[in-house]
């Protein structure tokens, strides 16, 4: 690792620690693309000169221990610190309405089946189904290449998660849970201008 790549890294991890949350890319939020390019950028990453840095960051994230990803603000690819996951954990196994209310048949067989094998990749499964679950926060979700070399999404319940990541989850009153991460949200929103939102309806 060079050290301005290190630097790079260290920039955006401290950006990551102090709101909790960081997106991949986005034009107002903090994001890993904008601190490293310095710009606002609307279209993607990949075509700016920096891309390979940009890439590299986003590795370094993705291997930290620290670092949770998952789809939270504004159905972005989200990193999010360790300070906020017993957050997640708490809202990820709630099955509250929002969570739960008009799933499709098939994101509901689906969800049995996680929960029952704790984990399942989902090539053979189609795309639709394994989204609905990843958006109300039912399971956790992860990318990964098959052996074939195409894309796979693999699905896991909270628990599973958190054993594989040496988290001790303990889950507390979802509702709290929510409320702390729209106040945190809306600091946010409010620092750069921006519009982020959650996944589920704000708390009256």
């Amino acid at each position: 690792m060079t050290a301005s790549l290190q630097r790079e890294f260290d920039k955006v991890f401290a950006q990551l620690k102090e709101d909790g949350f960081l997106l991949l890319s986005d034009p107002n939020l903090p994001s890993v693309s904008r601190l490293i390019t310095g710009e606002r950028l609307s279209g993607s990453w990949w075509s700016h000169k920096l891309a390979h840095t940009i890439f590299n960051v986003n590795e370094m994230l993705e291997d930290h221990p620290d670092v949770l990803i998952m789809k939270l603000i504004s159905e972005k690819v989200t990193f999010v610190h360790r300070e906020l996951w017993d957050r997640i954990y708490s809202i990820g196994v709630a099955r509250e309405d929002w969570q739960l209310n008009e799933l499709s048949a098939h994101a509901q067989e689906l969800l049995a089946a996680v929960e029952q094998e704790g984990t399942i990749q989902t090539h053979n499964l189609g795309p639709k189904p394994a989204r609905e679950l990843e958006m109300r926060l039912l399971v956790h979700t992860e990318q990964v290449h098959t052996e074939s070399g195409k894309h796979a999404k693999v699905l896991e319940t909270w628990d599973a998660w958190a054993r594989r990541a040496g988290f001790r989850a303990r889950a507390k009153s979802p509702v709290a849970a929510r409320r702390f991460l729209e106040e945190r949200l809306a600091g946010v929103n409010q620092k750069y201008n921006a519009s982020g939102k959650l996944p589920w309806p704000s708390i009256p």
